[in-house]
Protein backbone atom coordinates (compact mmCIF):
# COMPACT_ATOMS: atom_id res chain seq x y z
CA UNK A 1 0.00 0.00 0.00
CA UNK A 2 1.48 3.34 -0.89
CA UNK A 3 1.66 6.46 0.63
CA UNK A 4 -0.99 8.03 -1.46
CA UNK A 5 -3.45 5.49 -0.83
CA UNK A 6 -2.89 5.68 2.69
CA UNK A 7 -3.90 9.36 3.23
CA UNK A 8 -6.44 8.75 0.78
CA UNK A 9 -7.88 6.14 3.07
CA UNK A 10 -7.83 8.66 5.89
CA UNK A 11 -8.98 11.42 4.57
CA UNK A 12 -12.36 9.49 3.83
CA UNK A 13 -12.86 10.07 7.46
CA UNK A 14 -12.83 13.71 7.27
CA UNK A 15 -14.03 14.34 4.16
CA UNK A 16 -17.93 15.37 4.53
CA UNK A 17 -19.78 15.70 1.19
CA UNK A 18 -21.94 17.26 2.83
CA UNK A 19 -25.69 17.36 1.61
CA UNK A 20 -25.61 20.44 -0.15
CA UNK A 21 -24.29 18.89 -3.21
CA UNK A 22 -27.44 17.35 -3.27
CA UNK A 23 -28.36 20.17 -5.13
CA UNK A 24 -26.92 18.35 -8.19
CA UNK A 25 -27.75 14.92 -7.86
CA UNK A 26 -31.13 13.37 -8.46
CA UNK A 27 -31.12 10.99 -5.78
CA UNK A 28 -30.25 11.72 -1.79
CA UNK A 29 -28.32 8.83 -1.18
CA UNK A 30 -26.43 10.42 1.91
CA UNK A 31 -30.08 11.15 3.46
CA UNK A 32 -30.69 7.83 2.93
CA UNK A 33 -27.60 6.32 3.99
CA UNK A 34 -28.24 8.22 7.16
CA UNK A 35 -31.85 7.85 7.76
CA UNK A 36 -31.14 3.98 7.53
CA UNK A 37 -28.25 4.13 9.68
CA UNK A 38 -30.34 5.46 12.40
CA UNK A 39 -33.14 3.60 11.94
CA UNK A 40 -31.03 0.36 12.00
CA UNK A 41 -32.39 -0.67 8.70
CA UNK A 42 -29.61 -1.11 6.24
CA UNK A 43 -26.16 -2.06 7.13
CA UNK A 44 -25.06 -0.94 3.30
CA UNK A 45 -22.21 1.13 3.08
CA UNK A 46 -21.89 4.90 1.57
CA UNK A 47 -19.04 5.17 -1.25
CA UNK A 48 -17.66 8.16 -2.89
CA UNK A 49 -16.49 8.12 -6.10
CA UNK A 50 -14.04 10.63 -7.90
CA UNK A 51 -11.69 11.18 -10.79
CA UNK A 52 -8.18 10.57 -8.61
CA UNK A 53 -9.21 6.40 -8.29
CA UNK A 54 -11.10 3.75 -6.66
CA UNK A 55 -14.30 4.73 -4.40
CA UNK A 56 -13.40 5.90 -1.44
CA UNK A 57 -16.09 4.44 1.93
CA UNK A 58 -17.61 7.61 3.73
CA UNK A 59 -18.04 5.67 7.27
CA UNK A 60 -21.94 6.71 8.39
CA UNK A 61 -21.17 6.35 11.82
CA UNK A 62 -18.99 9.45 11.70
CA UNK A 63 -22.21 11.42 11.43
CA UNK A 64 -23.26 10.43 14.72
CA UNK A 65 -20.25 10.68 16.92
CA UNK A 66 -20.80 12.01 20.28
CA UNK A 67 -18.82 15.17 21.87
CA UNK A 68 -15.70 12.61 22.51
CA UNK A 69 -15.51 10.67 19.80
CA UNK A 70 -15.04 14.15 17.75
CA UNK A 71 -11.55 15.21 16.59
CA UNK A 72 -9.32 18.04 18.11
CA UNK A 73 -9.75 20.13 15.25
CA UNK A 74 -14.05 19.90 15.09
CA UNK A 75 -14.25 20.41 19.32
CA UNK A 76 -11.57 23.43 19.14
CA UNK A 77 -14.25 24.50 16.15
CA UNK A 78 -17.31 24.30 18.63
CA UNK A 79 -15.64 26.47 21.38
CA UNK A 80 -15.27 28.97 19.10
CA UNK A 81 -19.07 29.39 18.59
CA UNK A 82 -20.62 32.28 19.91
CA UNK A 83 -24.05 33.53 20.09
CA UNK A 84 -26.83 32.33 18.05
CA UNK A 85 -25.41 29.58 15.40
CA UNK A 86 -26.29 28.20 12.23
CA UNK A 87 -24.40 24.68 11.30
CA UNK A 88 -24.64 25.02 7.74
CA UNK A 89 -24.73 21.13 5.87
CA UNK A 90 -25.60 19.75 9.73
CA UNK A 91 -25.96 16.48 8.55
CA UNK A 92 -27.44 14.07 11.61
CA UNK A 93 -26.91 17.10 13.39
CA UNK A 94 -24.19 16.05 15.86
CA UNK A 95 -22.62 19.72 16.00
CA UNK A 96 -25.81 20.97 16.67
CA UNK A 97 -26.79 18.65 19.47
CA UNK A 98 -23.28 18.92 21.73
CA UNK A 99 -23.75 22.92 21.40
CA UNK A 100 -27.26 22.21 22.22
CA UNK A 101 -26.72 20.61 25.13
CA UNK A 102 -24.54 23.57 25.78
CA UNK A 103 -27.95 25.78 26.24
CA UNK A 104 -26.32 27.82 23.06
CA UNK A 105 -28.92 28.82 20.39
CA UNK A 106 -28.20 26.35 17.09
CA UNK A 107 -29.99 26.06 13.64
CA UNK A 108 -29.66 23.17 11.38
CA UNK A 109 -29.39 23.54 7.92
CA UNK A 110 -29.38 20.76 5.74
CA UNK A 111 -30.93 20.70 2.11
CA UNK A 112 -31.76 17.03 2.82
CA UNK A 113 -35.48 15.85 4.17
CA UNK A 114 -34.23 12.41 5.20
CA UNK A 115 -31.32 13.98 7.24
CA UNK A 116 -33.47 16.91 8.28
CA UNK A 117 -35.85 13.85 9.39
CA UNK A 118 -33.26 12.44 11.77
CA UNK A 119 -32.24 15.41 13.13
CA UNK A 120 -35.49 16.05 14.71
CA UNK A 121 -35.70 12.76 15.63
CA UNK A 122 -32.78 12.95 17.38
CA UNK A 123 -33.74 15.78 19.53
CA UNK A 124 -32.62 19.10 17.25
CA UNK A 125 -34.83 21.89 18.51
CA UNK A 126 -34.37 23.85 15.09
CA UNK A 127 -34.07 22.20 11.76
CA UNK A 128 -34.60 23.94 8.44
CA UNK A 129 -34.34 22.01 5.08
CA UNK A 130 -32.93 24.59 2.89
CA UNK A 131 -30.31 25.25 0.28
CA UNK A 132 -28.10 28.04 1.74
CA UNK A 133 -27.84 30.26 -1.06
CA UNK A 134 -31.63 30.20 -0.42
CA UNK A 135 -32.40 30.68 3.10
CA UNK A 136 -32.71 34.43 4.26
CA UNK A 137 -34.98 34.15 7.02
CA UNK A 138 -32.58 34.74 10.34
CA UNK A 139 -29.08 35.90 11.07
CA UNK A 140 -26.56 34.42 13.12
CA UNK A 141 -23.44 35.56 15.21
CA UNK A 142 -21.93 32.19 13.87
CA UNK A 143 -21.70 29.91 10.78
CA UNK A 144 -20.43 26.79 11.20
CA UNK A 145 -19.44 24.28 8.56
CA UNK A 146 -17.32 21.10 9.30
CA UNK A 147 -15.82 18.22 8.01
CA UNK A 148 -15.13 20.12 4.72
CA UNK A 149 -18.45 21.71 4.49
CA UNK A 150 -16.82 24.45 2.59
CA UNK A 151 -16.73 22.14 -0.08
CA UNK A 152 -20.65 23.14 -0.86
CA UNK A 153 -19.36 25.79 -2.78
CA UNK A 154 -18.10 23.62 -5.58
CA UNK A 155 -15.42 25.79 -7.29
CA UNK A 156 -13.48 28.88 -6.28
CA UNK A 157 -16.15 31.39 -7.96
CA UNK A 158 -18.95 29.74 -6.03
CA UNK A 159 -16.24 30.10 -2.50
CA UNK A 160 -16.94 33.90 -3.57
CA UNK A 161 -20.45 33.84 -4.05
CA UNK A 162 -20.86 32.02 -0.55
CA UNK A 163 -18.75 34.61 1.22
CA UNK A 164 -21.18 37.23 -0.10
CA UNK A 165 -23.71 35.02 0.97
CA UNK A 166 -22.74 34.76 4.43
CA UNK A 167 -22.29 38.72 5.11
CA UNK A 168 -26.04 38.87 4.44
CA UNK A 169 -26.43 36.10 7.46
CA UNK A 170 -24.13 37.29 10.22
CA UNK A 171 -24.88 39.88 12.93
CA UNK A 172 -22.96 42.72 13.36
CA UNK A 173 -19.23 41.47 14.52
CA UNK A 174 -20.46 38.06 13.36
CA UNK A 175 -18.04 34.88 12.68
CA UNK A 176 -17.43 32.25 9.67
CA UNK A 177 -16.06 29.22 11.04
CA UNK A 178 -14.78 26.17 8.85
CA UNK A 179 -12.17 23.32 7.95
CA UNK A 180 -10.42 22.65 4.71
CA UNK A 181 -7.23 21.02 3.22
CA UNK A 182 -4.65 21.22 0.92
CA UNK A 183 -4.72 18.11 -1.53
CA UNK A 184 -1.86 18.82 -3.93
CA UNK A 185 -0.60 15.45 -2.41
CA UNK A 186 -3.51 13.85 -4.35
CA UNK A 187 -1.31 14.36 -7.97
CA UNK A 188 1.15 12.47 -8.94
CA UNK A 189 4.58 14.30 -9.69
CA UNK A 190 2.87 17.54 -9.13
CA UNK A 191 1.09 17.45 -12.15
CA UNK A 192 -2.06 19.84 -11.41
CA UNK A 193 -4.61 20.44 -14.02
CA UNK A 194 -4.71 23.60 -16.43
CA UNK A 195 -8.44 24.18 -16.69
CA UNK A 196 -9.09 24.57 -12.98
CA UNK A 197 -7.81 25.06 -9.67
CA UNK A 198 -6.54 21.93 -8.59
CA UNK A 199 -8.58 21.80 -5.39
CA UNK A 200 -12.22 21.49 -7.43
CA UNK A 201 -13.00 17.43 -7.45
CA UNK A 202 -15.82 15.93 -9.18
CA UNK A 203 -16.87 13.68 -7.27
CA UNK A 204 -20.47 11.00 -7.22
CA UNK A 205 -22.33 9.11 -4.12
CA UNK A 206 -22.90 5.28 -4.04
CA UNK A 207 -25.04 3.61 -1.47
CA UNK A 208 -26.99 0.03 -1.92
CA UNK A 209 -26.20 -0.16 -5.57
CA UNK A 210 -27.75 3.54 -6.97
CA UNK A 211 -25.16 6.17 -7.72
CA UNK A 212 -25.73 9.82 -8.13
CA UNK A 213 -24.99 12.10 -10.61
CA UNK A 214 -21.72 13.70 -10.72
CA UNK A 215 -21.17 16.90 -8.66
CA UNK A 216 -18.26 19.43 -8.11
CA UNK A 217 -16.38 19.64 -4.15
CA UNK A 218 -13.95 22.49 -3.45
CA UNK A 219 -11.23 21.92 -1.17
CA UNK A 220 -9.18 25.17 -0.72
CA UNK A 221 -5.16 25.83 0.87
CA UNK A 222 -4.77 27.87 2.86
CA UNK A 223 -2.79 30.56 0.58
CA UNK A 224 -6.03 30.51 -1.78
CA UNK A 225 -8.55 30.94 1.06
CA UNK A 226 -7.13 34.16 2.58
CA UNK A 227 -6.26 35.42 -1.03
CA UNK A 228 -9.66 35.29 -2.06
CA UNK A 229 -11.12 35.93 1.54
CA UNK A 230 -8.95 39.45 2.08
CA UNK A 231 -10.46 40.14 -1.45
CA UNK A 232 -13.88 39.62 -0.37
CA UNK A 233 -13.06 42.50 2.63
CA UNK A 234 -12.97 39.36 5.32
CA UNK A 235 -10.19 39.01 7.72
CA UNK A 236 -8.75 35.19 8.15
CA UNK A 237 -7.34 33.65 11.33
CA UNK A 238 -6.09 29.65 11.38
CA UNK A 239 -6.75 28.63 14.48
CA UNK A 240 -5.50 24.96 14.51
CA UNK A 241 -3.71 22.41 11.87
CA UNK A 242 -3.63 18.66 12.30
CA UNK A 243 -1.21 16.26 11.40
CA UNK A 244 -3.28 15.26 8.29
CA UNK A 245 -2.87 19.14 6.99
CA UNK A 246 -6.32 19.73 7.40
CA UNK A 247 -7.35 22.98 9.06
CA UNK A 248 -9.28 25.05 10.93
CA UNK A 249 -9.79 29.21 10.19
CA UNK A 250 -12.44 31.52 11.67
CA UNK A 251 -13.01 34.69 9.22
CA UNK A 252 -14.79 38.17 10.56
CA UNK A 253 -15.60 41.37 8.52
CA UNK A 254 -13.09 43.77 7.97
Amino acid sequence: MTKKSVQRDLDAFFINFIFAASLLIMIDLPGLAIKNFHEKTSRAKLYVHDTFGPRVEMPISLYFRNEKQLPKLEKKALELCTGKVLDIGAGAGSHGLILQRRNMEVVGLEISPAACEVMRDRGLKNVVCEDIFKFNDEKFDTLLLLMNGIGLCGDLNGFRKFLKKAETLLNENGILIFDSSDINYMYEDDIFPTDRYYGEVTCSYEYQKEVTDWFKWLYLDQETLEKIAVDEGWKSELIFRDENDQYLVKLSKK
